[in-house]
């Protein structure tokens, strides 16, 4: 198109991925540039929830984001039907011992929201193979999920299809507009200096291949379990300041424990072990916005890329084209750290 904004998108994960749809859609001829393969970013290497109210009721670094992160989740349905991608609204449940359960019944009261109480009946319907000592749960529809991978592939074919061109290799800054979406690398703090503010942080999840994995994303104490391809995904590792993406197989043991105590199949399960890393900022809120001339962060979102992927893409979009970013870019805005774009 003869006169369109030229972006360059430098990163290939949720956030690079759904910010090249949303610019292609606002008449931007877009490329993007990632060295890796989909598998290997971070969003590749996670359990792709839909999580605003496990993750403010739980996360300390999220319990004031609870509006953002419903905000983020509620443009899902449309980023949905655009691209492909599959949502499942099933919801999420907790389990755990009596005193745990009470305590995430009050973070979940105190932020207005409602858990409903899951006999352990029903739990059989909703988690086959749950441990036998969980005699109930609780409930909220609030969260979602989505399989990863094939929503990499769906955004990347509606990119594609939108005439977004993808190119392997690192992103050179250039006359384009560059946007930012490269998770916790510092390889472009020479053109954002706002970068320096993010932290790494590296995890670890254990796929079991156990067969059934039910209908809803588990929360327990200590560890998660969502439904992965043929069996469970189940994470419960973070590491503050580690770049390293490199497996380490020692976290196979205490995942695989943590893991075995919401279902005991997985014990005796194949398994395989994963590692991404992410990463932070110093409120737990992404940076998205402008960091510079022609330069627009996506980054930061911890374990929430997932979720603020379509908020993070409306946002670029809107800095690119000058319209209107909406309620929430202030809060999401790199300068808040001080950094002058």
């Amino acid at each position: 198109m003869a006169g369109a904004p030229e972006v360059t998108v430098a990163g290939a994960g949720a956030l690079g991925l759904a910010a090249a749809v949303a610019l292609a859609d606002a008449g931007c001829a877009v490329t993007v540039c990632d060295p890796a393969p989909a598998a290997a970013n971070a969003s590749g290497v996670a359990a792709g929830m839909l999580a605003p109210a496990f993750e403010a009721a739980l996360d300390p670094q999220t319990a004031g984001c609870l509006d953002v992160l419903l905000a983020a989740r509620d443009l899902w349905p449309a980023l949905e039907a655009r691209t492909g991608v599959s949502v499942d609204r099933s919801g999420a449940v907790a389990v755990g011992s009596e005193g745990w359960l009470a305590a995430v019944r009050n973070a979940f009261g105190g932020l207005g929201l409602h858990l409903a109480d899951v006999p352990r009946a029903a739990l059989d319907d909703l988690t086959p193979g749950l441990s036998p000592v969980f005699a109930r749960g609780l409930m909220t529809r609030e969260d979602w999920r989505l399989e990863p991978l094939s929503a990499l592939a769906a955004l990347r074919r509606a990119a594609e299809a939108s005439g977004v061109v993808f190119r392997t290799g690192p992103a050179r800054p250039g006359d384009a507009w560059l946007v930012i979406a490269t998770g916790a690398s510092q390889d472009l703090a020479d053109v954002a200096s706002a970068l320096k503010h993010l932290t790494p942080i590296k995890g670890h999840i254990l796929r079991a291949a156990t067969g059934a994995a039910g209908r809803v994303a588990l929360r327990g104490e200590g560890a998660y379990a969502v439904a992965a391809d043929g069996g469970l995904a189940i994470g419960a590792t973070m590491e503050a300041g580690v770049a390293d993406p490199t497996v380490e197989p020692a976290q196979e043991t205490p995942l695989r424990k943590a893991g075995a105590k919401l279902f005991p199949a997985v014990a005796e399960a194949p398994v395989t072990l994963l590692a991404g890393v992410r990463a932070a900022t110093p409120d737990g809120l992404p940076m998205v916005g402008l960091a510079g001339e022609k330069t627009v962060l996506a980054v930061g979102a911890r374990r929430n890329g997932w979720l603020l992927a379509p908020l993070a893409a409306r946002i670029v979009a809107a800095c690119v084209t000058g319209r209107d970013p909406g309620p929430y870019a202030a809060r999401l805005d790199p300068r808040r750290f001080g950094e002058a774009a």
